[in-house]
């Protein structure tokens, strides 16, 4: 049994990777932006050990949310699973509250990103940036998750103990990726459920971009040391925390 901590829970994708954790007898912490939102959980929100609230697009609720779910923890796996496609907050919640989680929080056994194709989009040009802002990025969103999924690589580096992946979940037919998305909605979650409890008992994995349980190649700036370097001078400069 794990106990595992996913952000934005409440719904689509975080909903039903806590679904299948708990169906599996893993202990569940959840997540969501508002409390209200837990009414949308039904009997997961019920079943799950724990809830933490927080607006991740807030700086200093992050913060908060670090410090609630400091109290369920130790955690085996946090999945970071909350994002947004459009609006000004893209990078304070896609990018930025990943970063500040990871900085904050005891280190897990293991940590799950949720990436996208997208990212092969993205600009590692951080030149400029506004963390505040995504509207000011024409690309906003791959930037973001190319931004997320080089945090994942560097964490993979820099904790040699902790498995630490990026996962496309695929464009699926969430509150997020709207109703006419073609790919499988039950294919959405089993990879970063798969990553956060398998056994790992004859190898470990760690440092990978997955899709549908397929290892694939990233952005090549995602494993650059040059762009990592940077990414992480730019958010500690912006969050004032430096990454363990």
């Amino acid at each position: 049994m794990a106990r595992i901590f996913i952000t934005g829970s409440a719904g689509g994708l975080g909903l039903n990777a806590a679904r299948a954790l708990i169906q599996q007898g893993h202990d569940v912490v959840l997540h969501a932006r508002h409390g209200s939102r837990f009414a949308h959980a039904g009997a997961v929100r019920d079943q799950a050990v724990g809830t933490v609230v927080g607006d991740l697009a807030d700086l200093a609720e992050t913060v908060q949310v670090a410090e609630q779910a400091g109290q369920y923890s130790p955690f085996d796996a946090v999945i970071h699973n909350a994002g947004v496609y459009s609006g000004n907050e893209i990078f304070s919640v896609n990018t930025v509250a990943p970063y500040v989680l990871t900085a904050l929080m005891a280190r897990p056994r293991r940590v799950v990103y949720i990436s996208s194709g997208m990212h092969r989009w993205g600009t590692p040009d951080l030149q400029g940036i506004d963390w505040r802002n995504a509207a000011r990025r024409p690309a906003a969103y791959s930037d973001s998750k190319l931004y997320v999924t080089a945090l994942s690589a560097i964490v993979a580096r820099r904790w040699p103990d902790t498995e630490s992946n990026a996962v496309d979940p695929g464009w699926v037919p969430t509150r997020m990726g709207g109703r006419s998305a073609p790919d499988d909605l039950e294919l959405g979650h089993v990879t970063q459920v798969w990553l956060a409890t398998r056994d790992s008992a004859g190898d470990r994995v760690s440092g990978g971009y997955w899709f549908h349980q397929q290892r694939r190649e990233p952005h090549e700036a995602v494993n650059d040391a040059a762009f990592q370097a940077e990414l992480l001078a730019e958010l500690e400069r912006y969050t004032g925390l430096a990454l363990p």
